[in-house]
C-alpha cells in the first residue's frame, strides 16, 4: 500500500495481466483527476532538482503536494520523475549539459572531433552521475510508502552519438566513417546496464518495483526505449546501427515499451514490431498530426503484430476506441475531471468487456 495509492496491491494485480496479455475484467487504464474538481493544484517543474534554486528535497517536496491533491484512478500510480533533460545519459559519459533559457529542457554540447580519438567512457566519479545516485537515495527514502521513483528517460544508442557527436555530423560519419561510427555503438551499447543497474538499486526500484515516464509499472525491470535518430536514417543503416542495440536493451530489461516518435519513424516499424523484446508501442504522432486516437489503421496493424499499446484518451475517445481494438495489452491514459468521472469510465469498461 502507498499513501497516495491506497489500492496499491490490486494495481499491481492488473498490471501483472497486462503484461501477459490477460484481462482481469477490463483493459488497463490509468487515469487521474483532481481530488477537489477545478482547483488550483501545485505545479512541478520539469528538472526540478535540477533547475536553480530547487534542491532535490525542495523537487520531492513538490511533487508530494501535488499528489495530494490527485486520485490515481485504476492503474495509475504515483511517482516522481527525476529527470536532468534528456541527454542525461550523455552527461554521465562526460557531455556537458546546456539549460535552455526557459529552464523548460537541457541538451548535450556536442565533445566528439574524431571517434578514432573520442574518450568514450562511464566514470563513476562524474559529477552528474553522482549528483543522479544522491536525488534518487534521497528520493527512495523520502518516498518511502508515499509514492515511486521513476526510471530516468535514457537517450542511449545512436540517441547518445547523436548528442555528443552532434546530428548532422553523425549522419555524414555513418556514411563516411561506419566502421568507426559502429565502434563508437558497441562501447556505448555495453554502458546500458551498468547504468541502469546503478539507478534501479540507488532508487530502491527491486523491492519497489519500477516505472517509466511513460506510465507503465513493473514489478522487476522496466524502461521506455527508443532511438529518435532513426528518423534520420535508412532501413539498411538501422538494421545495422540502431536495431541491434534496442535488441539488447529490449532483451535485457523484463518489460519495456518503445517510444516510436512522429511519421518519420514510421519506415521502420516493421523492423521495431519484430523485436521480441519489445512489450508496447507508444505512437507519438508529432506536432500537427492527428492525436493518437485518429490512427486506428496503425494501432490495429501493431496489435496485429502482438504488440500493445499505449493510447492517451479523453473519457469519450477511450469508449470509442474500445470498441475498435482488442483490450488485452492496451494502457489508456486519461486525464478525468474528477474522481467521479475516473470511477464511472472503469464501471463502463467493466460492462462493455
Amino acid at each position: 500500500m502507498l499513501k497516495y495509492k491506497p489500492d496499491f496491491d490490486q494495481a499491481r494485480v492488473y498490471w501483472r495481466a497486462f503484461w501477459q496479455r490477460e484481462i482481469i475484467d477490463r483493459p488497463c487504464v490509468a487515469v487521474t483527476a483532481p481530488r477537489v474538481p477545478g482547483s488550483e493544484r501545485p505545479h512541478v517543474p520539469y528538472m526540478a532538482g535540477f533547475r536553480d534554486g530547487w534542491s532535490h528535497e525542495d523537487a520531492l517536496r513538490a511533487y508530494e503536494a501535488w499528489a495530494a491533491t490527485t486520485h490515481f484512478g485504476g492503474e495509475a500510480m504515483p511517482y516522481y520523475e527525476l529527470s536532468f533533460g534528456p541527454d542525461q545519459f550523455s552527461g554521465f559519459l562526460g557531455a556537458e549539459l546546456v539549460m535552455a533559457e526557459d529552464r523548460q529542457t537541457s541538451w548535450a554540447r556536442p565533445f566528439v572531433t574524431d571517434w578514432r580519438t573520442a574518450n568514450i567512457q562511464f566514470d563513476a566519479h562524474n559529477p552528474l552521475w553522482r549528483e543522479m545516485l544522491s536525488f534518487l537515495r534521497a528520493g527512495a527514502r523520502y518516498s518511502e510508502g508515499k509514492f515511486l521513483l521513476s526510471m530516468l528517460d535514457l537517450h542511449s544508442n545512436l540517441d547518445c552519438l547523436g548528442a555528443i557527436r552532434g546530428a548532422e555530423r553523425l549522419c555524414l560519419d555513418i556514411i563516411e566513417r561506419p566502421d568507426e561510427v559502429e565502434a563508437a555503438l558497441h562501447t556505448v551499447r555495453g554502458l546500458y546496464v551498468p547504468i541502469y543497474e546503478g539507478l534501479f538499486a540507488a532508487g530502491d526500484m527491486g523491492r519497489r518495483g519500477s516505472i517509466g515516464w511513460a506510465p507503465f509499472y513493473c514489478e522487476g525491470k522496466f524502461a521506455t526505449i527508443q532511438c529518435d535518430y532513426i528518423c534520420l536514417i535508412s532501413p539498411e543503416q538501422a538494421r545495422r546501427f540502431a536495431l541491434p542495440a534496442l535488441e539488447d536493451e529490449a532483451s535485457y530489461l523484463d518489460h519495456c515499451v518503445y517510444h516510436l516518435d512522429g511519421p518519420g519513424a514510421l519506415v521502420h516499424l516493421d523492423a521495431i514490431l519484430a523485436i521480441p523484446g519489445i512489450d508496447v508501442i507508444q505512437w507519438v504522432p508529432g506536432a500537427g498530426n492527428p492525436p493518437v486516437v485518429q490512427w486506428m489503421d496503425l494501432l490495429r496493424r501493431i496489435q496485429r503484430a502482438g504488440k500493445g499499446l499505449q493510447i492517451p484518451a479523453t473519457v469519450e475517445e477511450v469508449k470509442a476506441c474500445h470498441r475498435e481494438l482488442r483490450p488485452e495489452g492496451v494502457l489508456y491514459v486519461v486525464d478525468a475531471a474528477s474522481e467521479k468521472e475516473a470511477d464511472d469510465l472503469l464501471a463502463w469498461l467493466r460492462r462493455n468487456t
